[in-house]
């Protein structure tokens, strides 16, 4: 082989370009994003839900009312009402605690999640595509479901059912988690694993893929065109009414599931079947209107504050 061959002679084991933009080459990149988004995702996390929480409760409520005679709640305002007027204003702040130890990780998961998936489906121009924005946001839902979101919101709901009970028994998250781990072992705080991964996953890709299509479309082709935050904050809104209306079903079943009457159903198909012979399909819509109203602000305070964190970030740190 002569001295031009040899010059011109590329290893097929050398990195190509867009290996170093994405894929396995950009690993370094992609850990250093995905780390960023971990950190950034669990403070926003921890801040939102602080914010949030009172709408999280009474549609939790509202999904464990069942008809008829164990009917106790006439709607959003009457649930407010006889919550405050039974348990004080903070009343609707029960079960606070657990959501804090659970939205810190669950946050940190899915962004970081998100993050090191879209730095290895980027393209040349660090864009993803519209099936590529679909499959990162599902993926984060998906590690969000197995890793926080089960056990954390099941624990939750367990809490709040119990609260519902005349003698509640859960003193508190420490003796609630031991209660429910020595009644049903360790895979009582993973009742609707299933339903939950559905859920996340399908939010998550409705989420992410609305958010990146928006802010693509702001932009116009500029990718270095900033998105300013009260804007992030409305397509947030709009990502997560979009959320809501395309997987409520899934999080009135998974919710049945994690409560502390899953034992009669014999699996999330089961529990899906049960809620439609018995209640109808209007049940599997149950809650939907506070949970629009906590999820599209959860959604845009969660951008707008995550965007922020990525921007300080990105400016300090880095790789």
């Amino acid at each position: 082989m002569d001295r031009h061959r040899l010059s011109t002679f590329m290893s097929p084991f050398q990195a190509r370009p867009w290996m170093i933009s994405s894929g396995a080459a950009a690993a370094p990149s992609g850990g250093s994003k995905g780390l960023k988004g971990i950190i950034a995702g669990g403070i926003t996390g921890g801040i939102e839900i602080c914010i949030t929480y009172p709408t999280e409760y009474v549609k939790t409520q509202l999904q464990l009312d069942e008809k008829g005679a164990n009917k106790r709640y006439n709607g959003i305002a009457d649930c407010v009402k006889k919550t405050v007027q039974q348990r004080g204003f903070f009343g609707l702040y029960r079960g606070l605690s657990v959501l804090i130890y659970g939205s810190i990780p669950k946050s940190a998961t899915r962004f970081g999640a998100f993050e090191f998936l879209r730095s290895n489906f980027v393209d040349s121009q660090g864009q993803l595509s519209g099936s590529g924005k679909l499959l990162c946001g599902m993926g984060a839902g998906v590690c969000e479901a197995i890793i926080a979101v089960t056990p954390m919101e099941t624990i939750k709901v367990k809490f709040i059912n119990d609260q519902r009970s005349p003698n509640p028994k859960f003193k508190g998250f420490a003796h609630g988690v031991r209660e429910i781990i020595k009644t049903e072992g360790i895979s009582g705080i993973y009742k609707g694993l299933s339903a939950t991964i559905m859920k996340q996953g399908s939010n998550q890709a409705i989420r992410f893929f609305v958010m990146e299509s928006l802010k693509d479309l702001y932009k116009g082709g500029d990718h270095k065109k900033p998105v300013p935050k009260l804007l992030v904050g409305l397509f947030g809104a709009i990502a997560g009414a979009a959320s809501v209306f395309g997987n409520t079903p899934l999080d009135v079943v998974k919710t049945r599931m994690q409560g502390l009457e899953a034992a009669k159903y014999k699996n999330t198909a089961d529990c899906a079947m049960q809620i439609f012979k018995n209640e109808g399909l209007a049940a599997f819509y149950k809650g939907t209107v506070p949970r629009l109203g906590r999820v599209c602000l959860d959604v845009a305070i969660t951008f707008m504050i995550y965007d922020s964190f990525m921007e300080i970030f990105n400016s300090i740190w880095k790789g």
